[in-house]
């Protein structure tokens, strides 16, 4: 990687951070914002984050031919700017309607932002720093969310909603910074993978890129479904059916959920770097299947939970266990998949395929909880359980599959990049003895 690509990928890494840690002062406080701060109710709560979802839902199927014909860049700083627009307005809304539409602005922005954020990425990294990249986005992600929420939690009061209007204030700037910040960077785009499009459809090279291409491509499409169990899995149960299974089955307090997040969160700072290394040497296909073996263990771990009457202790252990290893695999998926996402995609399109896997992730995180409380709610938890099982096991088999069809470059980039010059040292070798 060269000076200028490392310069503009640290300055993508600050703003990134700095998005992140505006956005840690308002998640843990959108649903009580709503429906106690502004007295307007659950229910009105419930659609006002509804539709802070729905707002991805439409403009992500949109968001990566802008990218690939625009550019990432200025992307970015638009979409930055509406989201700082979004968060303000939400901040001083007061009634339903106000809060329905500014969270929709809000949604929308913030949805943009992450794929084009992604393809930054892509452009200033090669094939073999764009793990260690994409950990790094990830790692930056978790810490300012982290370091966002606890500042928030000491600086509200639900019976000032001045202290969370000054929540929102924070996140809007933050976003303002990220524009800033991205404004300055000077992008030294970078060649693609010769190889990356091998099971690609021939009439692609000449076509113009879009869904059509993109569904053509059976990797990516392979991809994407296991991107979606993976999301159903994890991500989509925390603030559901895992929760609800948590103080329902198991009879642990509501309080220990926050430390259970805090023990997904801590193992995902303390063990992302970790494990880079030996993920990077690993096949992404492998490293993948063992992420689905690990959150099988962790399913297991939960169900048992339930089944632990009169220890307690180890019953909220088992929970908080559960939380830490989703946290482990979470780690391990970072410097995998979305480099594999970039490394499937055609230089044209990667913003395309960028935006569609962020598309399956907010479906997933929209079937998930709706899976998962329905469940919760019909006290169907062994079902719950049991489904959540498989889909980890599933998770495991649909990886194996799909590194069948993967080029060594996309499957195990490090060890491409390593062998390639021995190989063509070996070639001059033999051209010399032939001489």
């Amino acid at each position: 990687m060269t000076r200028a690509m490392g310069a503009a990928l640290r300055r993508i890494q600050l703003g990134n951070a700095l998005s992140a840690f505006g956005n840690g002062f308002t998640v843990p406080f959108l649903f009580v914002y709503v429906a106690q701060v502004r007295g307007l109710g659950a229910v009105t709560a419930g659609v006002v984050l509804s539709v802070f979802a729905a707002a991805a839902l439409v403009v992500l199927p949109f968001t990566g031919r802008c990218i690939d014909r625009r550019g990432p860049l200025p992307v970015v700083i638009v979409a930055s700017v509406v989201s700082a627009c979004g968060a303000l307005g939400f901040g001083l809304s007061t009634t339903a309607p106000t809060a329905v539409v500014f969270s929709a602005v809000l949604g929308a922005g913030f949805a943009v932002i992450q794929p084009a954020l992604a393809t930054l990425i892509v452009w200033c990294s090669s094939t073999a720093t764009r793990s260690r990249a994409f950990a790094t986005q990830f790692f930056l992600n978790n810490l300012g969310l982290g370091i966002g929420g606890l500042c928030g939690g000491l600086l509200v009061d639900t019976a000032r909603p001045a202290s969370f209007t000054r929540l929102f204030v924070i996140e809007s700037a933050m976003f303002l910074a990220l524009a800033a910040v991205v404004a300055t960077v000077r992008l030294p785009r970078t060649a693609h993978i010769a190889d990356a499009t091998a099971d690609a459809p021939a009439a692609e090279a000449k076509a113009g890129g879009g869904w059509g291409a993109l569904l053509r491509h059976r990797s990516m499409v392979q991809l994407c479904l296991l991107g979606g169990v993976m999301f159903f899995a994890c991500y989509g149960q925390f603030e559901s059916g895992l929760a609800a299974f948590a103080t329902e089955v198991t009879h642990v307090r509501p309080a220990t959920l926050g430390t259970a997040l805090a023990a997904n969160t801590a193992v995902i700072v303390v063990a992302q770097f970790l494990v880079l290394k030996p993920v990077e040497r690993r096949r992404r296909s492998r490293v993948i299947a063992l992420v689905g073996l690990i959150w099988t263990v962790a399913w297991l771990a939960a169900g048992a939970s339930g089944l632990i009457h009169g220890h307690q202790a180890w019953a909220t252990a088992a929970i908080i266990s559960t939380y830490a290893l989703f946290g482990l695999g979470e780690a391990m998926l970072s410097p995998t998949v979305a480099p594999l996402v970039a490394d499937l995609a055609p230089s044209r399109m990667v913003g395309q395929y960028n935006s569609a896997f962020a598309l399956v992730k907010q479906v997933a995180l929209a079937i998930g909880p709706a899976v998962g409380g329905a469940l919760a709610a019909s006290g169907m938890y062994g079902l719950y359980i049991g489904l959540l099982i498989a889909c980890s096991l599933g998770i495991a088999v649909l990886a194996l599959r799909l590194g069948r069809g993967l080029s060594p470059v996309q499957d195990s980039p490090l060890r491409a990049v390593r062998q390639a010059p021995e190989a063509q040292h070996g070639v001059q070798q033999e051209v010399m003895a032939a001489a």
